[in-house]
C-alpha cells in the first residue's frame, strides 16, 4: 500500500463507512469528497454504476460502492438510494488517471495513523469483505477507531474492467475536443476541506489539516479563558487546545459539544489546535482563481484578519477560507455577515466577447427520463410512430418490425430494447427518428423529441467506457447550460445528453453480436 508519509511518521487517510464496515483510502488517492450529485442514468452498464456527472468540465462515472462490494443496503436490496440520504457522500478517485466516483455512506473523517497501526490483509480474515479489495488493516486505538483500507484499483476494475481505455471513438475520458492547453499544463487548484458553522460555510486548506475527529469525551477548562477557548483535551498523548468557532466568530448559539460536533486538528505556527465545527460538509477542489481576496473595504477591518479569501463554489455558495497561520491570533468576531461578502457576485459568469463559438448540431430525443442526440446530418426527418409495425421474422429482439415509407420499408428500432431500458415510452410523443447513411436507413422508436440543439464543442466530453457495447453505441456526452436549472447547475452543466453513434446504430449485424454480450 503506498500512502504519503508525512514528516512526524503518520499516513493520513480518508476514513468512511459502508453500513457497519468501517473503511479507509489513503488521503493521497482522494481527489475530493462531495455531496452525491445529479447523475445521468447509462443503459448497457454494470449494476454498479448509478450514472454520470460532470465536475470541472470532465464527465465522470459514479459507482455504488455498496453494489459493488456485495453489500446489502438499508432495505436489504443492495441499494444505495441514489445519495437521498443526506450523509452519503461521493469519494472522488483516480482510475487509469482518470476520476471516478465512489457513493459512500457517510464520510467519518480524516485520520492520521503511524506505521505501527497499520496491518496487512491477513488480519482482516472473516471481515464481509473480498480479500482482493483491501491493502491493509488499520487497527484500532484507544482513541482511533479501526478501518479496512480499500484499494480502489481492484474494487473498481472487478466491474469496470474497461473503465478509463480508449473507447472505439479514439477518446479516453476527458480526452472530448476542447481548446487547446499547453502540453504538460498544471491547474491551479486548492484543495478545501468545507465545514459547517451556524448554518454558514467555512474552509481550511487540506494541507494545514492534520486530521478530522469526533469531539472529545472529556474536556479540561480552562478558567478564566475568553469564551471561544473551550479547553484542552488528550490527542496521542499530546494536549490539544480546543476552540469554537461559533464562539471566536460571535455566530448563532447552539451546536451543543458531542452532538454532532467534530474537531478539526489544524496544524499552525504554534503547534496543532482543534477547532470545533459544527459538521464536516465535504473536500472540495477549487481553482484559486475562484478564491477572491476579502473586498479591501473590509480588509482593512481587524474582524477580517483570519479570513484568506472568499471561495466561489458551485451553486452560488460563498464560503470563508481561513487562515490557519492566523486563525488564532485574536478573539475579534467576523460576525453574521462574513457570508454575505461580495454576494452580489454571479457564480459562473463567463464573458466570451466577439469571438465565435464552434458547436456540433445535434436532433436531440428523449428515453425512459433520459436526453440522447444523433448528429443533424445523420437525421433525415422524423416521423409519428405507428399504431402497429408489420413484424419482421426473425430479427433481433430490438427490431420491432418494418413501417412503409415512400415506396420502400424502413426497419424500426426499439431504443428501449436495445438499450435493455424497461418497457414504455409509447405515449403520445413518440415519435420515429429516420437516420441514413448511404443506402442504409433505420428508424429509431423514441419516446419524443426535445428538438435540434447547438452544442459548444468546449462541452463534449468523451463518455466513460463502462462496457463495450455502451462504448460503440455512446461515445460522447455534452454538457448544457440550462438557466432553468440556476447558475450553480449550469456551471457545471448538470444537463446532460448521451451521444450516440448513427453508424453503428445502422449496423445490424454488429448490434446483434455486441448486445449478445452486454
Amino acid at each position: 500500500m503506498a500512502a504519503i508519509m508525512r514528516k512526524d511518521g503518520t499516513r493520513p487517510f480518508v476514513t468512511f463507512v459502508l453500513g457497519e464496515l468501517a473503511l479507509a483510502i489513503p488521503m493521497d488517492e482522494v481527489l475530493e469528497v462531495l455531496r452525491p450529485p445529479e447523475v445521468v442514468r447509462v443503459p448497457l452498464g454494470p449494476a454498479s454504476l448509478e450514472g454520470l456527472a460532470r465536475r470541472r468540465g470532465v464527465v465522470l462515472p459514479v459507482i455504488g460502492l455498496r453494489r459493488i462490494l456485495g453489500l446489502d443496503g438499508p432495505d436489504g436490496d443492495g441499494a444505495d438510494g441514489d445519495g437521498a440520504d443526506r450523509g452519503s457522500r461521493l469519494l472522488v478517485v483516480r482510475h487509469r488517471g482518470q476520476p471516478v466516483g465512489l457513493l459512500v455512506d457517510r464520510m467519518t473523517g480524516l485520520s492520521s495513523v503511524g506505521d505501527e497501526r497499520i496491518a496487512a490483509v491477513d488480519e482482516a480474515a472473516g471481515a464481509d469483505i473480498d480479500g482482493a479489495f483491501l491493502a491493509g488493516v488499520i487497527r484500532a486505538s484507544a482513541e482511533q477507531a479501526g478501518a479496512l483500507i480499500l484499494d480502489t484499483g481492484p474494487v473498481i476494475e472487478r466491474q469496470f474492467a474497461d473503465l478509463g481505455r480508449v473507447g472505439g471513438g479514439g477518446l479516453a475520458l476527458g480526452e472530448a475536443p476542447r481548446p487547446a492547453s499547453p502540453a504538460g499544463e498544471v491547474v491551479d487548484e486548492e484543495r478545501l476541506v468545507v465545514f459547517d458553522v451556524a448554518g454558514q460555510d467555512f474552509a481550511l486548506p487540506v494541507a494545514a489539516v492534520q486530521e478530522i475527529v469526533g469531539f472529545p469525551d472529556t474536556v479540561t477548562r480552562v478558567p478564566r479563558a475568553r469564551a471561544h477557548l473551550l479547553g484542552v483535551t488528550s490527542l496521542r498523548d499530546t494536549l490539544l487546545p480546543l476552540v469554537g468557532l461559533r464562539e471566536l466568530f460571535q455566530l448563532a448559539e447552539g451546536g451543543e459539544d458531542g452532538c454532532g460536533a467534530r474537531v478539526v486538528v489544524v496544524r499552525t505556527p504554534e503547534g496543532l489546535v482543534g477547532v470545533v465545527v459544527d459538521g464536516v460538509r465535504e473536500i472540495l477542489r477549487i481553482s484559486r482563481g475562484r478564491i477572491d481576496p476579502v473586498p479591501a473595504l473590509l480588509a482593512r477591518e481587524a474582524e477580517f484578519e483570519d479570513v484568506a479569501g472568499i471561495a466561489r463554489a458551485d451553486g452560488g455558495r460563498l464560503i470563508s477560507v481561513l487562515s490557519a497561520d492566523r486563525l488564532f491570533r485574536h478573539g475579534a468576531a467576523l460576525g453574521t455577515g462574513a457570508r454575505g461578502v461580495g454576494m452580489e457576485r454571479k457564480d459562473g459568469e463567463r464573458k466570451d466577447g466577439a469571438a465565435t463559438v464552434r458547436t456540433e448540431a445535434f436532433v436531440v430525443f428523449r428515453l425512459a427520463g433520459a436526453e440522447y442526440g444523433l448528429p443533424v446530418a445523420a437525421v433525415q426527418e422524423v416521423l409519428r410512430r405507428p399504431d402497429a409495425p408489420t413484424p419482421l421474422p426473425n430479427a433481433p429482439d430490438f427490431v420491432r418490425g418494418v413501417m412503409p415509407l415512400r415506396g420502400g420499408v424502413l426497419p424500426l428500432i426499439d431504443q428501449r430494447r436495445l438499450l435493455r431500458l424497461p418497457a414504455g415510452g409509447e405515449g403520445a410523443q413518440a415519435r420515429v427518428v429516420v437516420i441514413a447513411a448511404g443506402a442504409a436507413r433505420a428508424g429509431l422508436l423514441v419516446d419524443g423529441m426535445t428538438g435540434i440543439v447547438n452544442v459548444p464543442v468546449d462541452r463534449i466530453d468523451a463518455a466513460p467506457v463502462v462496457s463495450q457495447a455502451q462504448s460503440r453505441l455512446i461515445r460522447r456526452v455534452a454538457a448544457l447550460d440550462d438557466a432553468s436549472l440556476g447558475q450553480g447547475a449550469a456551471a457545471e452543466g448538470r444537463r446532460m445528453i448521451l451521444l450516440m453513434d448513427p453508424q453503428e446504430l445502422l449496423d445490424m449485424d454488429q448490434l446483434t453480436a455486441l448486445l449478445a454480450v452486454a
